[in-house]
């Protein structure tokens, strides 16, 4: 088993990680977590936790993973909005099809605030996009 286990682990908190080097080389042969750094995937700082000295393969490490977890979290916030395009149309059809008077009436004001401030953003930074491209050409 102890062969298997990667030599960091990476504890998940808000806007980061604690990292941990693994170890199993001992005489118990459980597994030994220590703390090593703490590091922030919005800003990329990496922190030594302690007294420890991050050397310079463990920064390196931990700089890969930032990388790889902060492609990650563009992914979902990409993925995510797909899924809210979906559920909009979900949503659309719902209207059409199902839903009730009283049930409109719940939610009509509601969604079309929503959509209201949903569509002026989306024009405001679609115009920004048209004005840098003319000001680039």
């Amino acid at each position: 088993m102890s062969s298997d286990l990667p030599e960091f682990y990476f504890r998940i908190r808000d806007n980061g990680a604690a990292v941990f080097r693994v170890d199993t080389e001992n005489r118990q042969r459980r597994i030994d977590m220590e703390e090593i750094a703490l590091v922030n995937v919005k800003n990329g700082n990496i922190k030594p936790h302690g007294d420890h000295k991050l050397t310079p393969d463990e920064i390196t490490m931990i700089g890969k993973w930032v990388a790889k977890r902060q492609a990650m979290l563009a992914a979902r916030d990409v993925d995510d909005i797909l899924r809210a395009v979906d559920h909009m149309n979900l949503t659309t059809q719902w209207v059409q099809s199902k839903a009730s008077d009283a049930q409109l009436e719940e939610v009509t004001d509601l969604l079309l605030l929503a959509m209201h401030d949903l569509r002026s953003v989306l024009v405001r930074k679609k115009a920004e996009r048209l004005m840098k491209g003319e000001a680039a050409e």
